[in-house]
């Protein structure tokens, strides 16, 4: 007996089951959602790296133009090298004008201090007002003395400048304000004998705690010509950092020879 038997009908391939759909959207949209979150984040470290950058270079930029300025400005520089120093040298000066006119016009903005009484505000600024009109200077001159002296001494004048931040104390001057001061100091002599050793000036800062500083040191030679008696001085001078409270003084080989004739003999100091 024969039978027939049919082909069984062969299954779909395209079709895809709905839960596979899903999880494949669900990945799908999981990815996008984390590189745009992953772009964003590139993007502001990328930023903050570019400002980082840009500030370096400025700095650096900054740094070399000052390198070509301090180049441009020495003299032996400015003939072997190869910068424009003219020009560079002009946008300097251009540069520090407008930092000036700025400082001129510049914000009316200060610092907040504690509240000040009126009067002692005026009083303030009248001190300091007074200091910058009388200079910090005193002139002295040479008080005779019948014995030989350790120190020489001093004598105020009508005539020469005297200030309250310069005192007198047995012949040394003391300074109450810290800073630079010129010292000077010329002492005249006459010698009535021959004497083998120099006449020696010296000019010391006093120590109470060790040993006295010179500061300067003149020498001259004796001369027993009543010609030129009036004639034989020596003088010092000199700039020196003085602290507040530093003394000084002028001591001479032999004081029973010094002359103290006017304008001859004299001792002064002050604040540059």
């Amino acid at each position: 007996m024969n039978e027939v038997y049919g082909s069984a009908a062969p299954r779909s391939m395209s079709s895809t089951s709905p839960s596979t759909m899903k999880m494949f959207m669900c990945f799908l949209a999981v990815f996008m959602v984390v590189q745009t979150i992953g772009t964003v984040l590139f993007c502001l470290y990328l930023h903050m790296k570019m400002d980082k950058m840009e500030e370096a270079l400025s700095l650096n930029e900054d740094y070399i133009f000052l390198r070509k300025v301090q180049k441009c400005q020495t003299a032996e520089v400015q003939k072997s090298t190869l910068l424009d120093c003219e020009k560079i040298l002009k946008g300097f000066k251009d540069l520090q004008g407008k930092d000036g006119a700025a400082n001129k016009e510049g914000p009316k903005f200060e610092m907040q201090r504690g509240h000040e009484h009126p009067h002692l505000k005026s009083r303030n600024e009248t001190s300091v007002a007074a200091e910058k009109r009388q200079p910090i200077a005193t002139h002295m001159a040479g008080l005779k003395s019948n014995k030989a002296v350790p120190v020489l001494e001093w004598n105020k004048t009508s005539y020469a400048p005297m200030n309250s931040l310069i005192s007198y104390h047995k012949g040394k001057l003391k300074v109450e304000k810290a800073g630079l001061y010129y010292i000077y100091a010329q002492v005249s002599f006459c010698t009535k004998a021959a004497a083998s050793a120099p006449f020696t000036l010296y000019i010391y800062l006093y120590l109470p705690m060790e040993e006295d500083r010179l500061l300067m040191r003149g020498l001259n030679t004796h001369s027993t010509s009543t010609a030129v008696c009036d004639l034989q001085s020596i003088r010092e001078g000199g700039v020196f950092e003085l602290r507040e409270g530093d003394m000084i003084f002028v001591n001479v080989t032999d004081s029973t020879i010094v002359n103290y004739s006017h304008g001859s003999t004299y001792f002064g100091i002050f604040k540059l």
